[in-house]
């Protein structure tokens, strides 16, 4: 008895970042002088967790899809447990009551994935952004330059950033429909022009993407953010790119119509790209070699990726770009996932030149991985100026959700989504907190055997300090951990699942693709 009660121990202040076929669940690691003291917060289950440095639960809210803790103490959530379609949004109180709610109501137009709550200084009041897939017709698209030879584009889709005030009007919107090019044919709009081609339009996309025809979701977009100091909103593509196009320089208070309209001409276009630029015939793209048991990742920086974002003011790193590269779609022998921090505005000197630099102009340096990987060299972007990603290129990996946070303290806060898997590491890559999921789709275990990937997922998590206004004279007092909580009949857990039944209802619609 007493050498099993050892060995539980050891499992659970171990890091456990290897192959394994079963471990324990909640707290397995904790450097209390290198971690950032705090709140880890997620949801999971229509439930969303707050617990303390040991794990221990000291506050939830009835709902948890990817919640966004706000300032002052409420949440905002999918109105429905599907972060890949749902109809509107619900904000919570503390005490877990609904005090707004929107629903959008166009047709046409498919809320998904993310959102973000800003101040709108032209409003001067808080209005909400969100991403929403907007239904392009045949027609249109055909009419827009898309090759008719590739069609008929069926359930077309392109996203859309829509913004809503508190009283639930459309006060702005940027699509990407608005902003496509073409070298199809030279009759139809948005066609490059004589002389020209794709590669002149980085700040537009190209609606003949190349083995990528138009379609239902066609750039799933993921993520996004506002940064209220330029005033700009950066989406991010699961397919590698991220985009940033201007907000504040397009918003027309006094006319929501001239502001969407200003949003869909030239001001609109991309100010920045980054990720894939051989989607702009500006870079190399991904290949097989010669002998077909190697690959190249060509000048693609990312793929899967997620949670993009701007690192906030007072922040090492502030103003620079984070992102979340799951890893996919990369041809390397052996995946991994990491955490890119991008600077948009170094150009191929290294120099901050205070304005966005396209990044095929700030070049690259060759990054060569240990043998033992059996991974080839890659091309990485000089705007990347600092990663992440485990020494044990299987200690490290989520093909799909998952997110990263610069901490106070400098240490960054990642999610890993298929595992369920949260840690904290250092600028140098040391691990100081570390966390598995307890909840899964058959309630919450102390024990994650031989299963599935996505058995006890979370979309996102994140750590706020002590000092986070949200927490300023609320009652944190530990509450027992999450599987003792159920063991009590506490909180909400999922329902049981048939063994056919195993993907995530929030998968079950729309595919990561």
């Amino acid at each position: 008895m007493k050498e099993i009660i050892l060995l539980l121990a050891v499992l659970s202040t171990s890091a456990l970042a290897y192959e394994r076929l079963q471990g324990p669940t909640e707290l397995l690691f904790c450097d209390k002088d290198k971690a950032l003291k705090g709140y880890t917060f997620f949801g999971v289950g229509s439930r969303t967790y707050l617990l303390d440095m040991e794990g221990l639960v000291v506050h939830t809210w009835p709902i948890g899809t990817n919640p966004h803790l706000l300032d002052n103490g409420n949440i905002i959530d999918a109105s429905k447990d599907d972060p890949s379609g749902f109809q509107g949004f619900k904000e919570v109180d503390w005490d877990g009551k609904t005090v707004w709610e929107y629903t959008e109501k166009r047709e046409g137009y498919a809320p998904h994935h993310d959102w973000v709550r800003i101040f709108n200084k032209k409003l001067n009041a808080p209005t909400t952004l969100y991403i929403a897939n907007k239904s392009i017709t045949n027609e249109q698209a055909v009419a827009a330059g898309a090759d008719p030879k590739k069609g008929p584009y069926r359930e077309g889709q392109m996203d859309a950033v829509v913004e809503v005030d508190m009283q639930g009007n459309v006060v702005w919107e940027w699509c990407f429909f608005d902003h496509v090019v073409q070298d199809i044919d030279p009759e139809k709009p948005n066609h490059v022009g004589q002389g020209k081609t794709i590669a002149d339009y980085p700040g537009r996309i190209n609606i003949n993407m190349p083995g990528r025809p138009l379609r239902r979701d066609w750039l799933h977009c993921n993520s996004m953010d506002y940064n209220a100091e330029l005033g700009h909103v950066v989406i991010n593509s699961v397919q590698g790119e991220l985009y940033v196009i201007d907000h504040d320089g397009t918003f027309v208070a006094s006319d929501s119509k001239a502001g969407i309209a200003k949003a869909a001409g030239p001001a609109g276009d991309f100010l920045y790209r980054f990720g894939d630029p051989a989607r702009y015939a500006q870079g190399d793209p991904p290949k097989v070699l010669e002998n077909w048991d190697s690959a190249t990742s060509g000048h693609k920086q990312m793929g899967g990726a997620h949670d993009v974002h701007w690192i906030r003011p007072g922040l090492p790193g502030a103003g620079h770009i984070m992102v979340f590269n799951n890893g996919q779609y990369l041809y390397q022998r052996t995946p991994q996932s990491s955490i890119l921090e991008i600077n948009p505005f170094l150009d191929a000197n290294g120099r901050d030149t205070g304005k966005y630099v396209n990044p095929p102009n700030a070049g690259y340096r060759r990054e060569s991985y240990e043998k033992d990987t059996h991974n080839q060299p890659r091309q990485i972007s000089k705007q990347v100026v600092w990663s992440y990603r485990s020494v044990n290129s299987h200690g490290f990996f989520s093909h799909i959700g998952s997110s990263g946070q610069r901490l106070p303290n400098g240490n960054t806060f990642i999610c890993s989504d298929t595992e369920g898997h949260f840690f904290e590491v250092t600028a140098d890559g040391k691990l100081a907190w570390e966390y598995i999921n307890p909840v899964t789709r058959d309630g919450a275990v102390r024990t994650i055997e031989d299963v599935l990937p996505m058995a006890n997922s979370a979309f996102r998590a994140y750590r706020y300090a002590v000092d986070h206004p949200a927490f300023k004279g609320r009652d944190l007092t530990p509450k027992g951990t999450i599987t003792e909580r159920a063991s009590q009949g506490l909180d909400i857990q999922p329902k049981s699942r048939k063994a056919e039944d195993r993907q995530p209802a929030r998968y079950n619609k729309r595919q990561e693709q």
